[in-house]
């Protein structure tokens, strides 16, 4: 996947490429220099702070992560919990 180097220095990702790895504009990108290949890898925002928050329907406790994080299955939180020491 050939791209140029503009005269401002500045370089333009293959649609492909972005596409793959879900790149939006404005997303940052952590540049290595490995030998003589420059490695670019995508810089993910930090995840947001949780918090416990009472459920409308249940009144019961719940961990709310914001709108518009992943809902997680029982079988993933099962998975993460499987982890814990």
């Amino acid at each position: 996947m050939p791209t140029k180097v503009s005269t401002k220095g500045q370089v333009v990702a293959p649609t492909i490429s972005g596409a793959k790895l879900n790149l939006q504009p404005g997303d940052s990108l952590e540049a290595k220099l490995e030998g003589q290949r420059i490695v670019l890898t995508p810089r993910r925002a930090r995840p947001r702070s949780a918090q416990i928050i009472q459920d409308p329907a249940t009144g019961l406790p719940v961990l709310n992560a914001g709108p518009d994080v992943p809902q997680l299955t029982s079988a993933q939180v099962h998975e993460l919990l499987a982890e814990l020491p």
